[in-house]
């Protein structure tokens, strides 16, 4: 197997970067450490000059390589980014502002200048529900950068090596995950480098900002969802189990610790939703990991669950695709996924094989009845083309995760 230094493309990040191009918004890049947002936005500025643009009119901060010159107050932060323009129209990426104290003050003033178009990340979902959405509403737009999705894994490893069997693709991205750096290292070194991260997250984005929470039960409530993703289960179920295992908490504690672990997309939440009556519902939500490759680090298997890590990969691709994207309940039956675009939603059921006529009848059942015309997808392991059953698509997972 021969490696080469390679840039994983992010076209989808790409091309919203570019749409967003010259408009009257600063442009928020968030999602969680270590999932390309960086690249995603050096992939933006070489697409900007490909398409004319000056390299002299792009500006670009990244706070972490600038070390120990890097700005540390907003004013230093704000006064960096205007020594360097040199244009009447000018490009400024700042990467993980955050590490400045009162960034958004700085944010908000290269914002209010005519000479700038502003691009930022961050790690935190924290970024945009407090000081920086307060100073600067209606005046930001979001994209949330997720883990490679399939397709983007497979053009990676396709980028270094010749392992280009798409069964075999998916069952390592079904184990290891879809981080950039993780799919091009060895099997065998990816679970270090995956600890690295997540210690990094749990230090820089959870610890920082919650210094009450203890890490050892946090990673022990990480372990658990990692063991439990798709499942259903209560606060107090989780607390029990947590308890009986020696971390010694309460339904109110691991409420909390459930939502540090979503401001740093570490895990996502997917809510309940009366697919008939057309509803959210109080209970019965989903806890998803924000890439697999933390369930392989934390339980150290791969063979056992492969139905909900099936359901996790299709869960973080609706993410991509969908403005929203819900667990679907029928009466006492569950639909997978309600994924909704402006207002139309998107049915999907997640088999693992429905060649056996019983197990068909029971994942189409809740399409059935539900009785409205839009569009429902069952998507199975089985290697066929598309079927028709009485208007309910069924799709091959791999198709349909490289369309």
């Amino acid at each position: 197997m021969t490696y080469r230094p390679v840039i994983v493309p992010r076209p989808q990040a790409t091309d919203w970067l570019l749409r967003w191009k010259d408009r009257d918004v600063i442009k928020v890049v968030t999602g969680l450490r270590r999932c390309g947002k960086s690249t995603a936005l050096k992939l933006a500025q070489r697409a900007l000059v490909e398409s004319g643009v000056n390299e002299r009119s792009i500006v670009s901060v990244d706070l972490e390589r600038l070390g120990f010159a890097a700005p540390t107050t907003p004013q230093e932060l704000y006064d960096y980014v205007v020594a360097r323009i040199s244009s009447p129209s000018c490009y400024v990426f700042i990467d993980e502002p955050q590490r400045v104290k009162g960034f958004e003050r700085a944010v908000d003033a290269l914002y209010a200048r005519e000479d700038c178009d502003v691009y930022v990340t961050g790690s935190n979902s924290d970024l945009l529900s407090s000081e920086l959405a307060t100073l600067l509403t209606g005046r930001y737009v979001e994209f949330r950068l997720l883990p490679l999705s399939f397709a983007e894994y497979r053009g990676a490893r396709a980028a270094f090596t010749d392992d280009a069997d798409d069964t075999e693709l998916l069952n390592r991205y079904l184990s290891l995950g879809g981080m950039p750096y993780a799919s091009l290292l060895p099997a065998e070194d990816v679970p270090e480098y995956l600890d690295g991260v997540l210690n990094t997250v749990l230090v820089k984005d959870v610890a920082t900002r919650h210094p009450r929470i203890s890490m050892p039960v946090l990673r022990a409530l990480l372990a658990f969802l990692a063991d439990n993703v798709g499942n259903r289960f209560s606060l107090k179920t989780v607390a029990g189990t947590l308890t009986a295992n020696g971390s010694k908490v309460s339904p109110t504690t691991v409420s909390e610790y459930l939502n540090a672990l979503m401001e740093c997309y570490l895990i996502f939440k997917a809510n309940p939703y009366d697919a008939k009556g057309r509803r959210l519902l109080q209970q019965g939500g989903k806890y998803y990991l924000g890439d697999l490759g933390f369930r392989h680090l934390l339980l150290g298997r791969d063979g056992s669950d492969l139905g909900h890590r099936v359901e996790n990969v299709v869960y973080l691709e609706l993410l991509r695709r969908y403005h929203s994207v819900r667990v679907g309940r029928v009466g006492d039956l569950e639909i997978d996924f309600v994924a909704e675009r402006e207002g139309r939603p998107h049915y999907y059921q997640v088999a693992l094989s429905v060649l056996d006529e019983a197990t068909l009848r029971r994942e189409l059942r809740p399409l059935e009845l539900l009785g409205d015309a839009y569009p429902k997808t069952l998507l199975t392991l089985d290697r066929i083309g598309a079927t028709d059953h009485n208007g309910i698509e069924q799709r091959s997972l791999v198709d349909w995760l490289l369309k």
